[in-house]
């Protein structure tokens, strides 16, 4: 009688786990995901019973200390570094460390590999990070918020993806190629931003330090070191450099994308040869006699020729195959959990027209930028590059749909409420803790509004194709 609820605990496990991995691989998987995380933040932050312990969780400091057992090494890394801190300095360089691999990937061989495939993108996406700045500094020159002009220039690019998978086949299959090149090529312009304009004062000894771990990396590259451990341990070394450097860590995550070397450890030749000798053993093999299949040495083979195929695959593809669960799954709902729990004390935040003469327009700023901006300076910017003829629209699109399509580029949900943590830093601290609580619901209402708004305009220019 026992066995039929063990029977079927196992089997709705089963069932659990085969419903869970269909879920993930759905496009609109992720930005479902970070959606709940962003309601669940704003419950934890406002909520009587949760909101101290939420804060209380993301402002607890802890340290990792390395002490041998002779006392010879006491090592205390990093100080006094809290939870939000360990969240936003060291799992979102993994973050951005699979973004540079993802660039990588699109230079090599994807939508940015010629320039006449990554002119347009690349144009669209600078047009589309210099209109939203130039609004916002419209907005709020000399004003204490005018440091927040990168706010509204990044592009999210899963829950644009989510969008679009939504839509179907009302976008063009072309457009939809051409935004998430644009998403990319935009989230390298927002990662130049902060390691340029957002970083610490520069300490050039350290810096210069983790350019010589570089050159390592280099050489190492360079004389065909194709395992990745070394790869992961100078990343780590270059990681540690640049965060005590004072230019923000997350760049070291996009510089080691860019040194992991892209070829296989097996070309192809070497590859069928191996391939042809554990294939051939594990036939020979059929012989021993085992009540088991496969047997002790079979399995030996498949162990082997499971290796094989790993290593026919270039390590960065790799390396982003293994982190992308993590960083889709884990890492960005954990950052949605501690950034975007902002606690609403003055339902004002929500007025993201209100300017504070003394403050400036936070909330207008950004949610301006990212509603009319990003569009305006995406499409403006490609119907130059068009006219110039440096640039080539989209196959089957028209400039409606373009512009439907470019107010997409308003979701600027992940980059934007990062660039958020790291601006009005030159403010008391409670004033920059306002300052960036309006900031982040400015982005999540500017966020939204553009998502619907592009949303209802591809469904009206739907029936309009390019002649």
């Amino acid at each position: 009688m026992r066995l039929i609820p063990i029977y079927t605990w196992n089997k709705g496990i089963r069932n659990f786990e085969m419903r869970s991995r269909t879920f993930g691989k759905q496009p609109w998987a992720q930005g479902i995901i970070l959606l709940a995380c962003v309601a669940l933040a704003m419950l934890l932050a406002n909520l009587p019973f949760t909101k101290q312990l939420y804060h209380d969780i993301l402002n607890t400091t802890f340290t990792i200390h390395l002490a041998s057992p002779s006392g010879g090494m006491d090592l205390s890394i990093p100080r006094g570094m809290t939870i939000e801190g360990f969240i936003n300095d060291i799992l979102m360089v993994v973050f951005f460390f699979t973004v540079g691999l993802e660039i990588r990937r699109e230079v090599a061989y994807g939508e940015l590999s010629s320039p006449k495939k990554a002119l347009m993108p690349i144009i669209a996406a600078f047009g589309g990070v210099v209109a939203p700045a130039i609004i916002y500094t419209l907005v709020n020159h000399g004003t204490p918020a005018a440091s927040g002009w990168g706010i509204p220039t990044a592009t999210d690019i899963a829950f644009a993806v989510c969008i679009l998978s939504v839509l179907g086949d009302k976008v063009p299959v072309s457009l939809k190629v051409f935004l998430t090149a644009l998403a990319i090529a935009d989230d390298l312009i927002a990662i130049l931003v902060v390691a340029l304009f957002y970083g610490g004062k520069i300490n050039f000894l350290l810096l210069g330090i983790a350019f010589l771990v570089i050159l390592l990396t280099l050489l190492l590259r360079r004389i065909g070191e194709k395992k990745m451990a070394p790869y992961l341990v100078l990343a780590t070394f270059v990681w540690i450099l640049f965060y005590y450097s004072g230019i923000h860590a997350t760049m070291s995550g996009v510089v080691m994308a860019f040194l992991i070397p892209a070829t296989p450890r097996y070309n192809k030749s070497q590859f069928q040869h191996k391939w042809k000798i554990y294939n051939q053993r594990f036939d020979d093999y059929a012989s021993v006699p085992s009540m088991a299949y496969p047997n002790g040495p079979q399995r030996h083979c498949l162990k082997k020729l499971s290796q094989i195929a790993d290593g026919s695959m270039e390590m960065t593809y790799r390396v982003e195959n293994f982190l992308s669960p993590w960083v889709n799954f884990l890492i960005m709902p954990v950052f949605a959990l501690a950034n975007a729990g902002v606690e609403i004390s003055d339902l004002s935040y929500f007025n993201v027209f209100h300017f504070d003469p003394a403050l400036g327009g936070v909330g207008m700023g950004i949610f301006l930028g990212l509603l009319l901006g990003k569009p305006i300076g995406i499409t403006l910017s490609s119907w130059l590059a068009v006219k110039c003829k440096v640039g080539e629209m989209p196959d089957k699109a028209s400039w409606p749909m373009f512009f439907a399509v470019a107010c997409l580029g308003g979701i600027g949900f992940t980059m934007s409420i990062f660039v958020d943590t790291l601006s009005f830093g030159g403010q008391s601290p409670e004033v920059m803790q306002q300052m960036r609580d309006m900031g982040k619901i400015a982005v999540l209402l500017g966020s939204l509004s553009s998502g619907i708004l592009g949303s209802v305009l591809v469904n009206i220019f739907k029936g309009i194709r390019k002649k």
